[in-house]
């Protein structure tokens, strides 16, 4: 250091030491973190419970229906009565050059997707489309005056299949044979 034109040289520092409290030990850090960690905890179940955080988005699918009802394409069938475990989570209708198509995404109670596909496009055109390139027949299900053909769809996935005059109507889903009977059943 420079002092007055002299220069001088600093006197060494006294050796900083660390007395027996001064460092941290594994047990403060693991007190540091539970602090961060239960508040943290406490908002994650909060949201969880009060707040229904994992319950699906539902959407109302009402306009979709009558916007499919109104292009007059096809006869519309639209779910009556699942109840307040059932989720409807998106909802699209789409006119194509072939015809027309309804789709209706719903969570059932077990937190399985499950699909509502009504169409007047051919057959033979929407079932590679919705069900993969080779689906198989498996068998059937009858739901009153009407009989629904079961496919296995995609891997993982299992479909019922109604052909009507003018429409396709088919629910595909990952979900088990009851939840899409259950669907097809409630379509009015």
């Amino acid at each position: 250091m420079v002092n007055n034109g002299e220069v001088t040289t600093p006197s060494p520092a006294e050796p900083v030491t660390v007395g027996k409290r001064g460092g941290r030990s594994p047990r403060d850090m693991a007190l540091s973190l539970g602090i961060l960690l239960v508040p943290i905890a406490l908002l994650l179940l909060f949201y969880r419970f009060v707040l229904d955080g994992d319950k699906p988005v539902s959407i109302d699918a009402e306009p979709t229906i009558q916007q499919a009802r109104a292009a007059a394409v096809f006869e519309v069938a639209a779910p009556q009565g699942l109840g307040d475990d059932w989720h409807p989570v998106n909802a699209t209708f789409k006119r194509d050059a072939d015809g027309a198509t309804l789709r209706l995404g719903y969570v059932d109670p077990e937190q399985d997707p499950v699909q509502l596909i009504e169409s007047s496009i051919p057959t033979a055109t929407l079932l590679p489309a919705e069900l993969g390139a080779e689906p198989e027949a498996v068998g059937t299900f009858r739901d009153g005056a009407r009989t629904w053909q079961r496919y296995d769809a995609r891997p993982g996935e299992n479909a019922l299949l109604l052909l009507e005059k003018g429409r396709t109507i088919i629910v595909v889903g990952t979900t088990d044979s009851k939840s899409l009977e259950k669907m097809a059943t409630a379509l009015r």
